[in-house]
């Protein structure tokens, strides 16, 4: 392997990097442990950046931050916001390098409002005293309260700190609106298959990574790409660990009397590749976007009819660890909204599940919730009876229906029937069969009609029947 021992692999894996550079600020070395490849391979400057181009064009905020160009006014505080493994904190780092700056960087997990308000403090002091502007990177920001938040304001509104903060949920639900509208929101773009590639390939050549000891197939390389599911850091971690996988199996066959191939890298297969991570990453976010983006695709699914769709979303959520219980929800809503009076039995299956999830648990309970996923997709649908109460409520904010007919009010309180209450009404068991011709809608709705059926499943046979009571109701016998 180009003149190296498996003992000189060894050595790339775990020991010590012997280059003493300053590639990593956010992350400083940690005494002689090696550091993992995803933070050896983390970008020093905008040009080294995968992916993002959107951000990174001429004059853009994250290259004036960064120092690689100047910018009118100065640099802006910015709230990068965008799914794991896109490059947050990668950003931070490059920002980090830039000249002429003190960089602080604060974590919301661990922060309070005192830690915030020493920042600021110390801002200003540098700024007025030896005119250095601070840089202040906030991870995770949306894991700070109202009060921890606002704490940034006056630093940020009067530039005492350029602020750089890193989210991984929607800033318009989790960022204060005072810091929103004193701030630019980027938003990073997951990584496509071709970034976490060129990434992973650069990786596996660059000294700081794994400096040519390996070579990675092209199967193996889809592998790993395919499990990155678009996130960087996964992908690196993934390659490290199929490569020391790789590294065990030519040790080991060392021991057993194979003899060591010298002139070549250590070859990366798809087998060592599924032994080192055989599961795709799932990426749900339950408590953001990816929460309401599954669970929609999950009812649409369900309203097109498409089983196999629905069951897919179905087992990404219950992979990603989703409250069964909401998944339950969501079902016994559809059972009514989107299968209604063409399955009546649909709502049944839907509300069983719902009790069922809740009495045995998962991870059983993904059985009953897949048996009312099948159910529901594949039985007719109608919103007739969601679009009847609709229409019903429509009238009812519009003004429209009167009083109660007199012969319909209750006529058992003393005085009732002086006042006409229940004079000349019909009781229906005592009408041929069972339908007595009488009005029921107040005045101004007689022959309003909200419930519309469909030609679909079961409400087939309602058409049919609701057209002769309908007729029988308005003396049309």
């Amino acid at each position: 392997m180009r003149g190296r021992s498996l003992k000189d692999v060894q050595d790339l894996f775990s020991a010590a990097s012997d280059d003493e550079s300053d590639d990593d600020v956010v992350a400083p070395r940690r005494g002689r442990e090696r550091q993992p490849l995803a933070v050896r391979m983390r970008p020093r400057s905008v040009e080294e950046i995968v992916g993002q181009q959107h951000l990174l064009r001429d004059g853009s905020p994250l290259r004036v931050l960064s120092g690689s160009q100047a910018g009118p006014t100065g640099p802006s505080s910015v709230i990068l916001w965008g799914p794991p493994g896109t490059g947050k904190t990668t950003i931070a780092n490059v920002i980090a390098r830039a000249g002429g700056r003190r960089f602080v960087e604060l974590s919301a997990i661990t922060a309070g409002v005192k830690d915030v308000r020493k920042v600021m403090d110390d801002a200003l002091t540098n700024r007025d005293l030896h005119g250095t502007t601070t840089v202040l990177f906030l991870d995770e920001i949306h894991r700070f309260n109202k009060a921890q938040q606002d704490a940034l304001l006056p630093g940020v509104e009067n530039r005492w700190v350029v602020l750089v903060a890193a989210t991984t949920e929607n800033p318009s639900f989790s960022v204060v609106s005072p810091l929103l509208s004193r701030s630019l929101l980027l938003t990073l773009r997951s990584l496509t298959d071709e970034d976490i590639t060129g990434l992973l390939r650069r990786a596996v050549a660059d000294p700081r990574g794994l400096d040519g000891t390996v070579a990675v197939d092209d199967d193996a390389m889809d592998h790993l790409v395919r499990l990155a599911g678009g996130d960087a850091r996964r992908g690196l971690t993934s390659l490290e660990a199929a490569a020391g996988v790789a590294f065990a199996e030519a040790v080991e066959a060392r021991a057993g009397g194979a003899e060591e191939d010298e002139d070549g890298p250590i070859a990366v297969t798809l087998h060592h590749a599924e032994q080192a991570l055989d599961k795709a990453s799932v990426r749900y976010d339950r408590a953001g976007d990816g929460h309401y983006d599954v669970a929609s695709a999950l009812i649409k699914s369900i309203r097109g009819s498409d089983v196999d769709a629905a069951l897919h979303y179905l087992a990404r959520m219950v992979e990603a660890g989703e409250d069964p219980r909401f998944i339950a929800r969501r079902l016994v809503i559809s059972a009514s909204e989107d299968v209604g009076m063409a399955d009546p039995s649909a709502l049944q299956t839907a509300v069983a599940a719902a009790q069922a999830v809740q009495l045995i648990g998962m991870p059983e309970g993904r059985i009953v919730l897949a048996e009312a996923v099948v159910h529901l997709a594949t039985a007719p649908k109608s919103n007739a009876a969601y679009l009847g109460i609709d229409a019903a409520i429509a009238d009812i904010r519009a003004g429209r229906g009167q009083s109660v007919p007199a012969h319909l009010r209750d006529a058992h309180y003393p005085g009732a029937k002086q006042l006409g209450h229940g004079k000349g009404y019909r009781y229906s068991h005592d009408a041929p069969h069972g339908v007595a011709a009488q009005q029921y809608a107040p005045d101004d709705l007689v022959g309003r009609e909200y419930y519309q059926p469909t030609d679909r499943g079961v409400e087939r046979d309602i058409g049919a029947r609701l057209d002769r009571l309908r007729q029988i109701l308005r003396g049309r016998n």
